[in-house]
């Protein structure tokens, strides 16, 4: 019989009889074959970030499960909390694992396609965006109509998430001629959307897609970029990673990702969440 007829099943057979056991095989195949083997994409999740993900839920989870279906196996979530940088979440998660015991997992979603990142991270391969966030100012349109400048707000009091980057932005903003009419207790950019949406503030900032999930829709407000001088207008992509010389998976999970824009599927996930999608 060839060997290019031979089964997967009967292949493993021959090597455990010939003394190459699963660790051999394992050693020898790449990422993807190991995967497939396993049946079970480990996708690493951030805990916490609405609307990508939250107690199981958001676009995230349904991205992560719609690339797993395209490779043939089951998605296994391993959500976990941010470290102190990217960096660190890419050890933590990709290339090494986590002090704690956990981890790598096969991919990590969520990752600024990011070229100091990536020339800081050579043991990770960062690829395949699928989304382009940005930072966005809303606001109550009764009271303020028009903000060309953030100098139109006058007093008006803003939410804002304070330890994010809109909440860097905002705070030292115009020298921090507006620190005194923030408030940056909240969580993230959703419970400060939230807030605004109560009526509790005449403005709120935050990214583009947890300001979107809740107020998108709702014609009393309007959703813009940040006007800072230092806040991206284009923003950023947001892509994944996996370890750098798992190519075989990181090819299959771009075509993934180009097969779900090309359909359609990707823009509806989040437009599922109130989220406006960005080609990256």
């Amino acid at each position: 019989m060839r060997a290019s007829h031979l089964s997967r099943r009967t292949v493993l057979q021959w090597m455990g009889a010939a003394g190459l056991g699963a660790p051999a095989f394992a050693a020898r195949a790449g990422a993807l074959d190991r995967i497939r083997e396993r049946g079970t994409l480990v996708v690493a999740l951030y805990k916490d970030m609405p609307p990508f993900h939250v107690d199981g839920q958001g676009i995230d989870v349904q991205l992560a499960q719609a690339l797993a279906s395209a490779l043939g196996v089951r998605l296994s979530m391993l959500p976990f909390i941010a470290d102190e940088n990217m960096g660190d979440d890419l050890r933590n998660m990709v290339w090494r694992g986590h002090y704690l015991g956990f981890g790598p997992a096969d991919v990590l979603m969520h990752v600024p396609v990011d070229k100091p990142l990536i020339d800081e991270t050579p043991q990770a391969r960062i690829f395949a965006p699928y989304y382009r966030e940005r930072v966005v100012l809303a606001r109550r349109l009764e009271q303020l109509p028009h903000l060309d400048s953030l100098s139109a707000l006058g007093d008006a009091k803003v939410a804002v998430p304070g330890q994010t980057l809109a909440g860097w932005l905002m705070i030292g903003a115009d020298g921090g001629a507006y620190r005194n009419q923030l408030t940056t207790q909240w969580k993230d950019g959703t419970e400060a959307a939230r807030a605004l949406q109560r009526g509790e503030f005449a403005a709120a900032a935050g990214l583009a897609s947890e300001m979107e999930s809740v107020l998108r829709g709702d014609s009393r407000f309007a959703i813009a970029p940040l006007p800072s001088p230092r806040a991206r207008r284009d923003g950023w992509a947001v892509g994944m990673a996996v370890k750098k010389d798992a190519s075989d998976l990181a090819q299959a999970l771009q075509a993934g990702i180009n097969d779900l824009q090309g359909s359609g599927q990707l823009r509806s996930l989040f437009e599922g969440a109130k989220v406006n999608w960005q080609a990256p």
